[in-house]
């Protein structure tokens, strides 16, 4: 299998896309039109140094992550899942058609507008502690306004809050002999102190149309598939919620032998899924990060009821006991569905609570109690 992943906002470079703008030039006409300025200078060239700031970098980067996608696909088949870091799930969502091109430009120019307009804050990096430590030393110390904001590796995570909290806070992690690497960054990104930009942000949201993605994207807020009805909702709360990107690559590790292709320019993401594999270890829960807050199933309709002989399994029981029995492609009946579907992933936990796994051809999982393995009569001798 085979998973696409998009770097946001810190990958960017003078230079980045040189080979892809005359490649595709209609895409980067319509680009100019919707920005009002030559895509391609900006990003070879950067005559007025614009490329660091937050309205430039968003929408350059999101159009070389989209003709990076379109020049893969000339020599390589669609991939089995997609993801982006923070913009880059922009990017995600929109190779696995949820909007078109210029939507999601559209939509990334308005964010990156909103964004620069963020009261000042700080970021910074905490390199060599869990997340659990990271935690522990914030609630200990009364650090009650600093909120995590990237979960990006086992021993790497992003802070985030006001200027002189981040300032604070720094003494305390040295203690702890972690490395703490102040980002440059204006804003207190992906936090509590974003919601104004959020509540903008949404309504704008509602003035598009998004399609069921074709492509499984995991979503950052909570590191499982989107659902289609929840993409507007999934979208606005990113720029207030944690970037669950460890979990969201144990996810993907857990389906099975997954090959990462990081598009766009630097590796940045391809360094962090080294060092998560090397790690990882497969059919354990993650537990490294919680949403703020923890997100609803979007087709919930009922509690799910367990079956009469998993009354007093956990969750987590039914899932490997499911793991350990039927691999990936296993063929299955469904509740509600006449013809024989067939399982994509393997079986997780969802929403904390739910046995589950995902189908090929289905934008959504099934509860592992409304699923039957089709039993395939023997062949005869």
């Amino acid at each position: 299998m085979k998973t696409y992943l998009f770097p946001g906002q810190g990958s960017q470079h003078i230079g980045m896309g040189e080979n892809l703008f005359d490649a595709f030039p209609d895409l980067t006409s319509a680009a100019d039109a919707i920005l009002g300025y030559s895509i391609k200078e900006l990003c070879l060239q950067d005559p007025n140094r614009q490329l660091g700031r937050t309205q430039y970098t968003q929408p350059a980067l999101y159009v070389v992550n989209a003709l990076a996608y379109r020049q893969q696909l000339k020599n390589s088949e669609h991939p089995d899942f997609v993801a982006g870091h923070s913009l880059g799930e922009y990017n995600a969502l929109e190779s696995a058609g949820a909007f078109s091109f210029e939507d999601g430009l559209k939509l990334v120019k308005k964010r990156g507008e909103l964004m620069s307009t963020a009261p000042k804050g700080a970021m910074a990096a905490v390199i060599g502690l869990a997340a659990d430590k990271i935690a522990a030393i914030l609630a200990d110390n009364g650090l009650s306004t600093i909120d995590i904001a990237n979960y990006n590796a086992q021993t790497q995570t992003i802070i985030s809050g006001l200027e002189a909290d981040i300032q604070n806070a720094q003494t305390y992690f040295e203690q702890e002999q972690a490395m703490f690497i102040p980002l440059n960054v204006s804003g207190a990104f992906h936090s509590r102190y974003m919601q104004p930009i959020q509540d903008e942000f949404s309504q704008f949201l509602d003035s598009f149309t998004f399609t069921a993605p074709k492509i499984p994207v995991i979503a950052n807020i909570h590191a499982l598939p989107y659902q289609p009805d929840k993409i507007a909702r999934n979208l606005a709360d990113q720029l207030t919620q944690s970037v669950r990107w460890l979990d969201s690559m144990h996810f993907l590790l857990q389906q099975g032998d997954m090959e990462f292709i990081e598009l766009g320019p630097g590796d940045v993401l391809t360094k962090l899924i080294s060092s998560i594999k090397s790690r990882f270890k497969p059919n354990t829960t993650v537990q490294s990060s919680q949403p703020r807050p923890t997100p609803q199933p979007a087709n919930n309709q009922a509690a799910v009821q367990a079956a009469p002989e998993q009354d007093l399994k956990t969750p987590q029981q039914i899932v490997n006991d499911w793991n350990q029995s039927y691999p990936i492609g296993t063929q299955v009946s469904a509740k509600g569905y006449d013809e024989i579907l067939t399982t994509k992933t393997q079986a997780v936990i969802l929403f904390g609570h739910r046995a589950a796994v995902y189908m090929q051809g289905y934008n959504g999982y099934f509860a592992l109690d409304e699923v039957e393995p089709v039993k395939h009569a023997a062949t005869p001798a």
